[in-house]
């Protein structure tokens, strides 16, 4: 089975997103602009319209550890406790709607918000241990076809050929899932050179044998 890992972002409750269209404020980010940081007051609630963005956490000895990617309709940063536990940055030119989290209770109610809450937490749940199983006990070349096919089966679930897009660097993938850039880099020319995906520049590929890539990330 394969795991769809990375781009698991928690979509936004009907009703929740309805309110913050009506009362957020959309505020534009530039590449690897941070939204909020590690340890900033949890109160505000922030929903991608457009782009894409990155959670962060900067272990103790330096290195950065990326904790999810987001896309357009994902809630980000949506906490059970007062501070956030990751910072936020934009991978790309990305459009944020932001909206206090005591607005959205006064207008939608204390009931929507906490149901949103916890599907955030379950979801991120979830999330976590898709990654604590990908990081402890895949091959690299697993862990590269697993984030592959599960951006490939995001845009297009039914395995439909056509171009794919890849917003984050070589530098998050390896980030993520815990390898060397040398490493990502080694496992995607072999994906290629085996004819399992083709890249078209840094950003874009294509899966060209969707059996094989769903072996390896198996």
């Amino acid at each position: 089975m394969t795991l769809a890992y990375a781009t698991d972002g928690t979509a936004a409750p009907p009703a929740i997103a309805e309110v913050m269209q009506r009362l957020g404020v959309k505020m534009a980010y530039a590449k690897d602009e941070e939204i909020f940081a590690q340890d900033d007051e949890a109160d505000l609630v922030h929903l991608v319209v457009s782009g894409a963005v990155r959670t962060t956490r900067l272990l103790s000895d330096g290195r950065r550890q990326v904790g999810a990617f987001y896309y357009p309709s994902d809630l980000v940063g949506l906490e059970t406790s007062e501070v956030h536990r990751f910072s936020a940055e934009a991978i790309c030119d990305a459009v944020v709607l932001v909206v206090r989290r005591a607005a959205l209770k006064a207008f939608a109610g204390d009931d929507q918000v906490d149901r949103a809450i916890w599907e955030a937490t379950r979801r991120e749940l979830e999330r976590t241990q898709d990654h604590l199983l990908v990081l402890g006990r895949k091959t690299a070349c697993e862990k590269v076809a697993s984030f592959l096919m599960s951006l490939a089966q995001r845009e297009r679930p039914e395995g439909v050929a056509g171009r794919v897009s890849m917003p984050m660097s070589r530098q998050d993938m390896a980030d993520y899932l815990g390898l060397t850039i040398e490493t990502v880099s080694r496992m995607l020319t072999q994906l290629q050179g085996a004819s399992v995906v083709e890249f078209d520049g840094c950003r874009k590929f294509k899966v060209k044998r969707w059996e094989a890539l769903e072996e390896m990330a198996a």
